[in-house]
């Protein structure tokens, strides 16, 4: 079997160690035949956008080796879909200057750093064409232009400045000059090789998310901004342009101006199997690793997205997925898509969910549906302005999926959506059990130890019940939530330790509190749960026979304890009944 390049993002390197590759290499003909002069791929995090780039970057790129030869492109695709294509896009192979930056380094936490970050990914790209120094064509001050933005990184950093004033001149002046640096380069590449440019832009909106994150979003658009237009726009050197990232910022921040842009998202396609895996592709990479059996098991955690009208499989889940499970086949699915990133926008929805949205939460959750008007012109500034939007970021970013659309008599789109898999789901049920733990660490606690101790139902019902009714109803019926939720209220009580599933008499209780003093009595906790509220008294008489039948008092006593109290609770979503009886 061939190696799975988990974590791999060079195309070249696919080919080079003959890993198993889905061919997207009809993205190639797609990019001519259909893009525009600058075409904007948007796609949720971790579905193949980077490689396709290095991908589109190995086919086009006029490239040498060291002795100076031309380097033959052909190795590289033989064998895939793209050599099946017209002889005009096959005659572009190998023909092009590239520029190829990626913009996620600027994940940092303050502008300065971020553009030095930016500035030496820039700096890399005209050190990697360091050759044009030595052309014939490019005359003396226009590779002197050409090596001004190659100079050494701490060269300016380390200047000794007379204050704080002339420091951030230099810097506002540093930011000018890197913002039309790559138009720079796509001019010297084309005065040298005679041919316009390909201009590859990786990750646009990485610094942006990162800048709204942490307080200078409005410093980072303007930066960016003046990049773009400089490269994209006003930029006759330019063949055609491509920039990738996972949301479509709003023409008015981002690409003012930019009246060519040509937009694929996941709602407005035209390249629905470029990024992700189709089922086709999805099913033969089960199959070609012995695992026809889990097809409907990756579907069910990994499916789901829809791209145009294409349904589209998680790329980075699934061969996470084949990666493990071929290796060690009794393996269960999990989350991996969770694990790329800090969902910081589910986080903040739900830490921030007001009753409505909660409310909707509960339907998604457990599989429902919600409609939601739809578009395209977000900006990060914009997200938590209304809930339409914030329900529009989800969508974009591969949090939601489209089941059906109306449009209304004004123009209006409205989508039908839904948590699109398992995986989702659990990303969901994750973040929402991390705040509602918060919640209950956040919450004084004395009033429900008193109430244990003194053996007050009513007090331990409207306690909990208040406690549960500021949470989300994502787990009715989930007796495992309930006991965790229960245990962790327990954690406190003075002068006891719980313990859950402790062996007592013929079974395991629940939960018991065992006393740190002898004279105490030790407290057992036995949890229910019902679908309707007028169940609730059946379940909490299953509970005490449960305790009778399985001996646990008796269980305890015979641990040496001197007396022991049995509580039933039962719970039904929001609300609990609790019951109580002691023995001597």
């Amino acid at each position: 079997m061939k190696k799975i390049g988990i974590g791999y993002e060079d195309y070249k390197r696919f080919i080079d160690d003959d890993m198993y590759y889905v061919d997207k290499t009809m993205l190639i003909s797609d990019i001519v035949e259909k893009g525009g002069e600058v075409t904007l791929f948007t796609r949720p995090r971790r579905f193949g956008k980077t490689l396709a780039l290095s991908m589109l970057r190995t086919f086009f790129e006029l490239e040498y080796d060291r002795d100076g030869n031309v380097i033959d492109k052909k190795r590289y695709f033989e064998g895939k879909k793209i050599m099946g294509a017209s002889d005009k896009i096959l005659s572009m192979m190998g023909k092009y200057p590239v520029i190829k930056l990626s913009l996620k380094s600027a994940k940092q936490p303050d502008y300065y750093n971020a553009f030095m970050k930016l500035r030496e990914e820039i700096i890399s790209e005209f050190e990697r064409h360091s050759y044009l120094e030595n052309s014939d064509v490019m005359s003396e001050e226009r590779k002197k232009i050409f090596n001004s933005f190659r100079k050494n990184i701490l060269e300016w950093t380390e200047k000794k400045y007379e204050s704080r004033e002339a420091e951030k001149e230099e810097f506002r002046k540093e930011v000018g000059r890197y913002s039309t640096a790559l138009k720079t380069l796509s001019e010297c590449l084309k005065i040298h090789h005679n041919k316009n440019v390909i201009i590859l832009l990786d990750e646009y909106d990485v610094p942006l998310e990162n800048a709204y994150y942490n307080g200078f979003y409005d410093e980072m658009v303007g930066f960016i901004r003046s990049l773009f237009e400089s490269v994209l726009k006003t930029n006759d050197a330019l063949q055609f342009g491509v920039v990738t990232g996972c949301l479509r910022i709003s023409k008015e921040s981002i690409f003012t101006g930019l009246n060519h842009l040509q937009i694929s998202s996941i709602y407005n396609n035209g390249y629905e199997e470029a990024f992700g895996f189709t089922q086709q592709e999805t099913e033969q990479m089960l199959t070609d690793y012995g695992m026809e059996d889990r097809i409907p098991e990756a579907k069910e955690w990994y499916d789901g997205y829809l791209f145009g009208e294409t349904e589209i499989y998680n790329p980075w889940s699934i061969i996470k997925y084949v990666s493990s499970t071929a290796i060690n086949h009794m393996k269960f699915p999990q989350a991996y898509w969770a694990n790329t990133s800090s969902n910081q926008i589910i986080k903040d929805m739900i830490w921030h969910a007001d009753e409505g949205m909660k409310r909707e939460l509960d339907i998604l959750i457990n599989g429902g549906t919600i409609e939601k008007q739809i578009h395209e012109d977000i900006t990060y500034d914009d997200i938590h302005e209304s809930e339409d939007n914030l329900w529009n970021f989800l969508f974009f970013t591969g949090y939601m999926r489209k089941v059906s659309e109306r449009r209304e008599d004004n123009g209006d789109i409205y989508l039908t959506m839904k948590i699109p898999n398992a995986e989702i789901a659990s990303i969901y049920r994750n973040q929402i059990r991390s705040w509602f733990d918060k919640q209950v660490k956040n919450t004084d606690r004395g009033v429900l130890n008193k109430a244990i101790l003194d053996g007050d139902t009513k007090s331990i019902e409207n306690y909990v019940s208040e406690l549960l009714a500021k949470t989300i109803s994502t787990f009715d019926s989930d007796e495992s939530f309930y006991h965790g939720f229960f245990l962790s209220l327990l954690y406190g009580v003075p002068n006891y330790m719980p313990q859950s599933n402790r062996e007592e008499g013929d079974g395991r209780p629940d939960i018991v509190l065992y006393p740190d003093r002898p004279k105490d009595p030790a407290i057992i906790f036995e949890i229910k749960t019902r679908k309707k509220f007028n169940e609730m008294e059946t379940g909490l008489k299953k509970a005490f026979d449960q305790i009778r039948d399985k001996n646990y008092e008796e269980g305890v006593l015979e641990d040496g304890y001197l007396g022991v109290k049995s509580y039933g609770i039962c719970f039904c979503k929001k609300s609990c009944i609790v019951g109580a009886y002691e023995r001597q």
